[in-house]
């Protein structure tokens, strides 16, 4: 691990201009960060650690939406029975993730702003349509991942809150890493309570996307045969050790089958 100065905020404010003053990278759960740093794969001059700042935490029911802290941590959302009446896809979600340590670390706002490609939480972000809250202003999940490993924060922007519209229906299915518990493949399903369906992948390609051809089948019949009978082109999915195109395109409308299942 390089040298690096650790600075710990007061506020969102103190956070954002420590960032913009030294140029560092702001320091959640540290589950991924300390990691790549260790492996020399990233090297800031700088950490800002959000841990003391309260204001970023927490879980509520505001209307038709559960507001979630950006420092809330994965095991505290598994655990809260708000989240648990309202969506209780995300608690399912939040149990699958890593392992106790990083259950109890790792927050939702370090996950979505870091972007990993096989993360669980941007596949919530993008099937239900949740809105992005940070210290600059709010971000829509249609346009908040935008790459690998790139989101559509700015360089000294915070998420402090993700907003989650509380959906008619939810179900989260991932086919896992059997190390990491990362996904391979894992499918969000959504339905509105208009009737709309969204349907987010994640680990299928270097950022999670929105499957139009399942959004179409279980717009017309949300079952899971027509989930399982929709087809998903390989073309532009990810080839890896772990999986090729090919069986990665053959797991989604399975994944999709088996959310749907569920519910």
């Amino acid at each position: 691990m390089y040298a690096f100065e650790l600075h710990k905020a007061k506020s969102v404010a103190d956070a954002a201009a420590l960032i913009a003053k030294t140029g560092g990278k702001a320091l959640a759960g540290g589950q991924s960060l300390v990691g790549a740093m260790k492996l020399r794969l990233a090297q800031p001059g700088a950490l800002v650690d959000l841990s003391g700042i309260a204001e970023l935490r927490g879980i509520r029911r505001e209307g038709g939406a559960v507001i979630v802290g950006a420092m809330t941590r994965h095991a505290e959302v598994a655990a809260s029975a708000d989240v648990k009446a309202a969506i209780p896809a995300l608690v399912a979600l939040a149990e699958g993730i890593g392992d106790r340590q990083v259950r109890n670390m790792g927050t939702l706002g370090g996950a979505i702003a870091h972007a990993d490609p096989a993360a669980d939480w941007p596949a919530a972000v993008l099937g239900l349509g949740a809105t992005v809250i940070t210290s600059k202003g709010r971000h829509a999940a249609d346009g908040f991942f935008k790459g690998l490993y790139e989101t559509a924060l700015a360089g000294d922007e915070l998420v402090t809150a993700v907003s989650f519209p509380v959906p008619r229906k939810a179900a989260y299915a991932k086919f896992r890493n059997p190390a990491s518990r990362f996904a391979l493949v894992g499918v969000f399903v959504a339905q509105a309570g208009d009737g709309a369906v969204r349907v987010a992948v994640t680990g299928a390609t270097a950022t999670p996307f929105r499957c139009a051809p399942l959004e179409a089948a279980l717009a017309k019949s949300f079952t899971a045969d027509a989930a399982k009978a929709a087809k998903v082109s390989a073309n532009g999915l990810s080839g890896d050790l772990h999986a090729s195109p090919e069986y990665r395109a053959h797991l989604i409308p399975v994944l999709a089958a088996r959310a749907v299942a569920s519910l």
